[in-house]
């Protein structure tokens, strides 16, 4: 089994696949996969017609996107049993889970991993903030109306983009937890996206206000009826930087379609609260799924 780095130059060869993808999961997307494949230690694979991820720091694979996932699938067991390890398959969903289920009744177990679950919205929620439940968000929207009488939003270009850099920087020096290595992690992820937003076709959005950048998101498609937000920063300090970006960039991109991922909280308490607080419509869960008999 060949395991190839995800790079730019591997782009052409993996979008070819998505059109097979069967999960709106944040992970369906080349972006995503670039981005965080350092930190995972995730690589890619092409197994039977279909693409496979590998990911070096669970010694798992991903549940395989192409025309016939079963026969990869069992190639991939196979190559396990060879190599005497245990077979891992990661970020399975429920649907996923059945359908092996159905096509291997018995065999397989999952576990659910709440910290993998990502945060799924309806996309006219996000906009119109109605309802009791984020009456809150609309007090922050107003708040940062009132504190900041001239704010627009803006796309992202070749012309702001350098503007977003600063602001990411010093956004981490603002973090409590600045120096913390998944801090750092975080913002290695975002400027990233940031230099190859156009190369990995992502849309972005920005809040000004004062002359400086307050605030910006990333994202992208990830199916006909999903959109996905990668990255969204925004000064903690300035009240309703986050909800009315939240809300701007979804207004922007998103309403054509029916959902937000807004991805998953990685078991970080604030974050957890902050996603649960936006009233999710679809906890969307991932796990890890293993054979019965090498538990």
């Amino acid at each position: 089994m060949i395991w190839k780095e995800i790079t730019l130059e591997e782009k052409k060869a993996m979008d070819a696949f998505y059109e097979y993808r069967t999960s709106m999961g944040c992970e369906q997307c080349f972006a995503n996969n670039f981005l965080w494949a350092p930190y995972y230690e995730t690589k890619v694979g092409y197994v039977e017609d279909c693409m496979v991820f590998y990911t070096g720091k669970k010694d798992s694979v991903s549940f395989p996107i192409g025309p016939d996932p079963w026969k990869a699938l069992e190639a991939l067991r196979e190559e396990y049993r060879k190599n005497g390890r245990k077979f891992r398959m990661g970020l399975v969903t429920p649907q996923q889970f059945e359908w092996l289920e159905q096509k291997y009744p018995g065999i397989y177990q999952i576990q659910y991993e709440r910290n993998c679950a990502d945060y799924i919205y309806e996309s006219k929620s996000l906009i119109e903030l109605t309802g009791k439940k984020l009456h809150a968000k609309r007090n922050h929207i107003n708040r940062f109306r009132e504190n900041h009488p001239d704010w627009s939003f803006e796309v992202i270009t070749s012309a702001n983009v350098a503007e977003c850099v600063e602001m990411a920087e010093e956004w981490r020096m603002q973090h409590p937890n600045g120096e913390d290595p998944d801090v750092k992690t975080e913002l290695t992820v975002t400027l990233k996206a940031l230099r190859y937003r156009e190369e990995l076709g992502l849309d972005g959005g920005l809040l000004r206000a004062g002359g400086k950048v307050l605030a910006f998101a990333l994202g992208e498609p990830v199916t006909d009826d999903a959109y996905v937000v990668h990255i969204e920063k925004a000064f903690g300090t300035v009240q309703g930087a986050y909800p009315m970006i939240n809300r701007e960039f979804a207004a922007q991109f998103a309403g054509n379609y029916t959902y937000v991922n807004r991805e998953e909280d990685m078991g970080e308490e604030g974050l957890r609260k902050a996603k649960l607080s936006y009233n999710p419509a679809i906890l969307y869960e991932k796990g890890t799924v293993t054979l019965l008999e090498e538990r």
